[in-house]
């Protein structure tokens, strides 16, 4: 039995086995992962997220037994260096990244999960470790963050100054029109980007920047209001807020 020292409240709550590289402890670690990387990987696959609930899973685990590794190396041969583990969030952080995706309306999506996926990791690591208050408090933190929170983001991002539209119009001679329009109403355009993924659709298409200065809309008008009124114009095929 390899006794590992630590100071984890739940780890001395069950005794000296849990926290030791028994055949128990270490199935403890890799159901506790499991279980919390599930349930985070179940919030994603419940939004339509790229990565879901086997991905989630297998990251955590992986990253449990990398570290599981390390303090059995680091027992039998005295090694002070956790290179499984390490290589194991570095591998993490590059399959994160390929859920990073740009969207043809010049979106970035995927950055939540991304850092959902590398956040598990490090629940998985841990787990792993036996830190089993940490793996748990940072599973509660996170869960959290990504169930309750987007209500208060959606809430903050709609009483911003500043916010993004993608805009289809029927001609890009219409543009003109529109930029004056949106002037009159109040609003200051920081930016204008056409966008290239409509390029032969017959429409014209831009990704725009703006800022409400006018008194009136930043005291009366939600970004969903100001996007209505705009979508009644003749000129505008579509247009919708860049979230």
């Amino acid at each position: 039995m390899f006794t590992i020292l630590s100071s984890d409240p739940i780890a001395h709550l069950l005794g000296e086995w849990a926290s030791s590289l028994t055949a128990g402890a270490i199935l403890l670690r890799i159901l506790l992962a499991f279980l919390l990387s599930a349930a985070i990987g179940c919030e994603r696959s419940n939004k339509r997220h790229s990565a879901g609930l086997r991905t989630f899973i297998l990251v955590a685990l992986g990253s449990t037994a990398a570290m599981i590794l390390d303090l059995y190396l680091h027992t039998l041969i005295s090694s002070s260096f956790t290179l499984i583990s390490a290589a194991a969030a570095i591998g993490v952080a590059i399959i994160s990244t390929y859920s990073i995706l740009f969207s043809s309306k010049s979106q970035i999506k995927g950055l939540t999960t991304a850092a959902g996926l590398w956040t598990s990791s490090v629940i998985g690591l841990a787990s792993g470790a036996g830190l089993y208050t940490v793996a748990l408090a940072t599973f509660a933190a996170v869960y959290c963050c990504l169930s309750l929170l987007p209500t208060l983001e959606k809430y903050l991002k709609d009483r911003s100054n500043h916010f993004e539209i993608h805009l289809e119009l029927r001609d890009k001679l219409d543009l003109q029109d529109f930029i004056a329009t949106l002037r009159k109403l109040g609003m200051k355009i920081d930016d204008i980007e056409s966008n290239p993924a409509y390029l032969n659709s017959g429409l014209a298409v831009f990704s725009i920047s703006l800022t409400i200065s006018g008194e009136e809309l930043k005291r009366y008008k939600t970004h969903r209001e100001i996007i209505e009124a705009l979508s009644t114009l003749d000129y505008v095929s579509y247009i919708e807020e860049l979230v």
